[in-house]
């Protein structure tokens, strides 16, 4: 998954298309409007993140 913050994901630019693979890509319009629904601000880094690795597992 790397470095990337699950805060900024859901400010993040959508691929046009999606991947639908089994572990979704960062940019997946799916994640990005799943991520957007959440409260991460609210949210602690531990929490955010499992938040995250739920939204990408398809």
């Amino acid at each position: 998954m790397g470095k990337n913050d699950p805060a900024r994901v859901a400010r993040m630019k959508p691929k046009k298309k999606c991947c639908r693979k089994s572990t979704r890509c960062l940019r997946c319009p799916v994640v990005i409007h799943r991520m957007g629904k959440l409260d991460c601000d609210s949210m602690s880094k531990k929490q955010a993140n499992k938040a995250l690795k739920k939204a990408r597992a398809a």
